[in-house]
């Protein structure tokens, strides 16, 4: 039964990046957009990597275009765009699909552990949220309006 450890992603300057290094760490990772309602959130999310990143937690970011192209840009504007209007110091990784037939593993593997409402499986949109333990398993999924903040109580028990 695979877990998180068995993927792989590329960072949004194109290294491969084996999720392994991130065992024994819990991950949020957020599917992002640069031009959407919640793209505000990044300064959330940036606020959770400053305050836990030192007790473990790793925030991945994968930019999609696939809703609304919110994120048209190249990964390099998307990468300046997040970092000088958000100061984002967390990983963002290379932009991707997380639905359909080109959706990257990593993303078919988290909605099948953590289907949303009524059980579906597809990401319904951007900032859609999923905490994963530091065994690799999905904890939970979060909706696109779940605030970063409103996270921190279930992150204080992943780091536990």
């Amino acid at each position: 039964m695979p877990s998180i450890y068995d993927f792989e992603a590329q960072t949004i300057d194109g290294k491969p990046v084996a999720l392994d290094q991130f065992r024994n760490k819990p991950l949020l990772i957020v599917n992002t957009a640069s031009a959407c309602g919640f793209t505000p959130q990044f300064a959330g999310l940036e606020k959770l990597h400053q305050t836990y990143g030192s007790r473990g937690l790793v925030v991945l970011g994968f930019p999609c275009n696939q809703f609304g192209s919110q994120d048209p840009g190249s990964n390099e504007e998307i990468g300046a765009f997040c970092q000088k209007n958000f100061g984002v110091t967390f990983p963002m990784m290379s932009k991707i699909d997380v639905n359909g037939a080109e959706a990257h593993p990593l993303y078919q593997w988290l909605a099948a552990e953590a289907p949303g409402l009524l059980g579906s499986k597809a990401i319904k949109w951007n900032f859609t949220k999923f905490l994963v333990g530091k065994d690799g398993r999905v904890i939970k999924r979060y909706a696109p309006q779940d605030a970063p903040e409103k996270l921190a109580k279930d992150i204080e028990e992943a780091l536990a």
